[in-house]
């Protein structure tokens, strides 16, 4: 069960957006912003609240792939693995970001909630191939050691 202040700030997203239907992905994507993922339990709480049942709820945040319903991380990674990033060695980058933060393709978040890191199959920057983003900002022509540099320049701005 979550805190009552969850449910405060849910209320202020829903009276934002409007309790109707039709609000919910605008719902649920600030809310996704507000804690980095979507506490199933406020899903359920929203679905209550605009008049819907939680499987529909449940099936509109599973079917789009941006909702996580997994806590991430401060700074979510995102390496590129489309078709121009891979013949670049993209997979080099993903496993030394991956070394560097003791992480796998099983366990993507660090236990100090700093870093998440993704694969994904395009981030639509083919011509700056090798890329990745952190929080959406593009870092492009990548190489390993710039992964490093980049992880080690975050740490520091901790």
């Amino acid at each position: 069960m979550l805190e009552k202040g969850y449910y405060d700030k849910a209320d202020t997203i829903i009276k934002s957006h409007g309790a109707m239907e039709a609000s919910l992905i605008p719902i649920i994507q600030d809310i996704q912003s507000e804690y980095r993922y979507l506490p199933p339990e406020l899903l359920s709480y929203v679905a209550d609240q605009i008049g819907i049942t939680e499987a529909k709820a449940f099936s509109v945040a599973t079917f789009y792939e941006n909702f996580s319903f997994e806590p991430k991380g401060k700074y979510v990674i995102k390496v590129c693995d489309g078709t121009a990033c891979h013949v670049r060695k993209s997979t080099t980058i993903l496993e030394r970001i991956y070394s560097e933060l003791g992480l796998s393709k099983d366990k993507v978040t660090t236990e100090d909630m700093l870093f998440t890191v993704e694969t994904v199959s395009c981030l639509g920057a083919c011509g700056l191939a090798p890329v990745l983003t952190v929080n959406a900002k593009v870092y492009p022509s990548m190489t390993p050691d710039d992964a490093a540099q980049l992880l080690q320049k975050l740490r520091e701005e901790e």
